[in-house]
């Protein structure tokens, strides 16, 4: 897999998201997390599908060698492998890509891990359209389909200071949890202050004019988007739902009733994911009021960088901010 297109004096490896420029970032916050944790935690196993590199586990391989598994192409097996030393009292992280364990090892999901209550945190990566390789390589609906498995907790972080509170946060949430990783040069969002806890969503702008609502990398980009709008008169308020499930239902409501029009944004198609939960919540609290989605359509995405893919397929950050300027 090669390296493409350099940030500064060091190169850009797949799967990194974009829009970094002039931002803070830290390297690999999910690895580094992990190694960290582990030496706290002896109970901790790390295990790859031959992702190692891109999905940033390899410091904690440096660290742990020992209690590091590589189970090479072969993702059934990884999650198995995971269930097993789950049963053992082990706290299993595994890691590839998210189109990988969605589609590829769904069934071994649900059953071996959600269905079992197993101790197994995977942290799936490059969902979406930060995937370069098209649909063959895409999880583009991977929240729909893993919100599905009954006792599953899902998770999609905004940012690398999120991401890191939660991989220490899952060691401690039972049963198996699925995360949307975050790899390679992350940047950082989010305020010292801001704290992670599972299933509460949190207003990180309050706003007066337009509501946005949304999850994953794209809550950094709808930070932008609100200052963006700044300059064209629109005061936006940005509300981030890091947890897809269990959903914060009163969370959404509550912000989204303060508004007279909603965006919603997510790195997953507009069917099944965070703007159906939320359209889903407005109706059933008899709440009407447009809506303008920010997502991706139901179809298969071709091959590209971030840039042009997100361009073309209208979730990049000038679709964001005309978004929210036509929703005012």
């Amino acid at each position: 897999m090669a390296e493409a297109e350099t940030i500064g004096n060091r190169t850009r490896g797949m799967g990194e998201i974009v829009d970094v420029a002039g931002k803070v970032t830290e390297i690999a916050p999910f690895g580094h997390t992990l190694a960290a944790l582990a030496r706290e935690r002896p109970e901790i196993v790390g295990l790859t599908a031959d992702m190692g590199r891109y999905s940033d586990i390899l410091p904690f391989r440096d660290a742990h060698p020992e209690r590091f598994f590589n189970v090479g192409v072969a993702e059934q097996n990884l999650i198995m492998m995971a269930a097993g030393l789950a049963k053992t009292g082990k706290i299993a992280y595994c890691t590839t890509y998210s189109v990988f364990i969605s589609r590829r090892a769904y069934d071994f999901v649900a059953i071996a891990c959600a269905h079992s209550t197993a101790n197994v945190k995977i942290f799936a990566g490059m969902p979406g359209l930060v995937n370069g390789y098209g649909a063959t390589h895409q999880a583009t609906e991977d929240l729909n389909m893993m919100r599905g498995i009954a006792d599953l907790t899902v998770i999609d972080p905004c940012d690398a200071t999120e991401l890191k509170q939660v991989v220490r946060a899952v060691a401690d949430i039972p049963g198996t949890v699925y995360v949307r990783n975050l790899r390679g040069k992350v940047p950082v969002e989010l305020g010292e202050d801001y704290r992670f806890e599972v299933g509460k969503a949190k207003v990180l702008r309050p706003g007066r004019d337009v509501g946005i609502i949304s999850t994953g990398y794209m809550t950094a980009r709808a930070l932008d988007a609100a200052r963006a709008g700044q300059a064209e008169g629109v005061d936006a308020g940005v509300l981030h739902v890091g947890t897809i499930k269990p959903f914060d239902r009163k969370g959404v409501l509550d912000f989204a009733s303060r508004f007279d029009r909603l965006v919603i944004a997510e790195n997953h198609k507009t069917t099944g994911g965070l703007a159906t939960l939320v359209v889903e919540a407005l109706y059933e609290a008899g709440i009407v009021k447009p809506v303008i989605k920010i997502g991706l359509d139901d179809s298969f995405f071709e091959c590209g960088s971030q840039e042009y893919l997100e361009a073309k397929y209208g979730v990049d950050l000038p679709r964001f901010v005309r978004a929210i300027v036509e929703a005012k």
